[in-house]
């Protein structure tokens, strides 16, 4: 049986201290897979963004285990010496905003993550161009964040998060900024990328109509994770 990609053991958070902690995450116990697509249901306030935060290293937990490709990144403390840099080698990012820089072109965008981990420019380039096509707008590499639409905005964004050759794609509402067509072929394409590329694909959202799309559904309550059927 294949392992899992990321691995939470009791994993909790909790803000503030004393009478006036608040739990955010309690205990939570998570197990997801290369190759899925694994949505985070929850109200507001329920602790969903905290949780991907934590998978991603930049909300540090308070108590519990996390694993991610096997490698136990905290353990009561960090147990990674750059948690920045298992961000950027093992980690895409997917944003509600698509946060794509505005005086840089299309394939700039793309390639800038992968130019500062030292990958070599016409390399970058050569992968990108690469990604955009895949994500069907190669047709936009020189045009400038101000001429694409909210949906090419965000195939974009996706692009730029799979530069540095991710197991693992986190994504944040990504489709809420868009309206009811393009959210969908949105996270049409985060499965496609999940099942074609072996990525571990999770995405917090409040669109219930996403539902059919996802292998799993995890659903944060009060800071509990549980798995619906």
């Amino acid at each position: 049986m294949k392992n899992p990609v990321i691995v939470l053991e009791k994993i909790q958070k909790t803000y503030g201290s004393g009478e006036s902690a608040v739990t955010a995450i309690k205990e939570a116990n998570v197990e997801i897979y290369a190759g899925e697509t694994v949505a985070l249901l929850g109200p507001s306030g329920s602790g969903k963004t905290t949780l991907i935060t934590m998978i991603g290293c930049i909300t540090e937990p308070s108590a519990g285990v996390l694993k991610l490709s096997g490698e136990v990144v905290y353990d009561g403390t960090w147990r990674v010496n750059d948690t920045r840099k298992v961000r950027r080698e093992q980690i895409g990012f997917i944003f509600q905003s698509h946060n794509l820089i505005p005086f840089l072109n299309v394939i700039e965008n793309v390639t800038l993550v992968s130019q500062m981990n030292g990958v070599r420019k016409h390399e970058a380039i050569r992968k990108g161009k690469e990604l955009l096509e895949y994500l069907g707008v190669g047709d936009k590499e020189t045009k400038m964040p101000s001429q694409l639409s909210g949906g090419q905005s965000q195939r974009v964004a996706i692009a730029r998060s799979l530069a540095n050759n991710p197991s693992i794609i986190l994504a944040d509402e990504p489709t809420a900024a868009l309206d009811g067509e393009r959210a969908l072929s949105v996270m049409e394409l985060l499965r496609k990328l999940a099942h074609e590329q072996n990525v571990a694909v999770v995405v917090v959202t409040h669109d219930e109509r996403m539902l059919p799309l996802f292998d799993r559904i995890l659903r944060v309550e009060d800071g509990r994770v549980r798995e619906e059927g």
